[in-house]
């Protein structure tokens, strides 16, 4: 019963990897646009074609709720240390990327919105967007920083199944990573930032997995 528990948390974590892969793929298609200009003005969108976008949305919208089962993943690993906290994190983060999945959902309808100027209507267009849709992604990103801030707190605790030094790679602290390559090397950091928050908890589910895969001989000693 054991290994079939331990099996579980292995093949949902594996999950929760490939989920990342295949996100990152569609933010890629959706948010890279060559001019490596990220910002809130969307001029980085420029450029990208409405098959691109397209494509992106739907690799992307139809990927990103199996991250849910890989936040399980997290939540038994973390569960040792505390049974609550786990629950919560587990909890604000799956709420953080149901919100998250409506703001990807958006993400091609601005970009044509952008490379379509024609549109009369595009300033009160992008007006409305930001209210319905921007805010959204503040809320995810709220999310991300309360699980960030228990996933800390619970390795940190040394009860996890983690060492303690998996608390780095936590995914806020990775997020700035990606940050800091793109300020410093554009040439991959342009990249890289597309798809940032997916290469965050690409890394840790990396991680995660070769710790999970370890669970038995820590129950056996």
């Amino acid at each position: 019963m054991v290994k079939q528990h331990n099996k579980a948390i292995i093949i949902t974590g594996i999950i929760g990897l490939i989920t990342t892969i295949l996100v990152g793929f569609g933010e890629f298609l959706l948010h890279y646009g060559g001019l490596g200009r990220f910002g809130a003005d969307y001029e980085f969108l420029r450029g990208i074609s409405d098959n691109k976008t397209t494509t992106g949305h739907f690799i992307s919208v139809l990927a990103a709720p199996f991250y849910i089962v890989g936040f399980w993943h997290f939540m038994k690993m973390l569960e040792p240390a505390d049974k609550l906290w786990s629950q919560v994190a587990f909890a604000v983060m799956s709420y953080g990327f149901i919100i998250g999945n409506v703001w990807i959902g958006s993400r091609a309808n601005i970009s044509a919105i952008i490379n379509h100027e024609n549109i009369s209507e595009a300033a009160l267009l992008i007006s409305l967007y930001e209210i319905r849709y921007e805010v959204l992604l503040l809320i995810m990103r709220l999310c991300l920083l309360v699980f960030s801030g228990v996933f800390v707190l619970l390795v940190l605790s040394g009860y996890s199944y983690y060492p303690k030094w998996v608390a780095f790679f936590n995914p806020i602290f990775l997020i700035f990573v990606a940050f800091a390559i793109w300020e410093a090397i554009p040439a991959i950091g342009n990249y890289l930032m597309p798809i940032g928050l997916n290469f965050a908890f690409g890394l840790l589910f990396l991680i995660s997995i070769y710790f999970s895969n370890t669970l038995q001989e820590k129950q056996d000693e």
